[in-house]
């Protein structure tokens, strides 16, 4: 299989945040005042990041925005043990505890600066791997 190229990969991300964020961010919004919605907002965002893309990616391979640009995720190595379920719920986590942690003021920072070097790799050819998908023993593959 052909890998996903990192345009495929960004427009996939895009559309799976909105699906989960917009709702994240119309609820917070109104029911938590000003200070305590931005507190709120990257944890309540990393949290059903992990939901939807740990369940979605460990069940069919692919999440929505996944599905839509045509590219899935697919074991290519990986830590011992575990099924596709444990590897998805890894993988989703190393990509989301960077955006959790953005309101803690120094790591919010340190987080910032992991989750770009993270993302970055995807550029590193011919591998193609985000940190995420290394750390899962994951690719992500043109869907076909």
């Amino acid at each position: 299989m052909a890998q996903a190229e990192p345009a495929q990969r960004l427009v996939a991300r895009i559309v799976d945040t909105f699906v989960v964020g917009l709702p994240v961010v119309v609820v917070t919004r109104v029911a938590l005042p000003g200070p305590a919605a931005g507190v709120a907002m990257p944890v309540a965002l990393a949290v059903l990041l992990l939901l939807y893309d740990s369940v979605l990616v460990g069940m069919w391979g692919r999440t929505l925005g996944k599905r839509l640009v045509g590219i899935k995720v697919v074991q290519v190595a990986g830590p011992p043990g575990g099924g596709p379920v444990l590897r998805a719920i890894l993988r989703a986590a190393v990509y989301v505890i960077p955006i959790a942690l953005r309101p803690v003021p120094v790591l919010g920072v340190l987080a910032g600066l992991f989750w770009v070097a993270d993302v970055a790799l995807i550029l590193d050819r011919p591998r193609g791997q985000a940190l995420h998908d290394r750390i899962a023993g994951t690719g992500v593959e043109v869907d076909g």
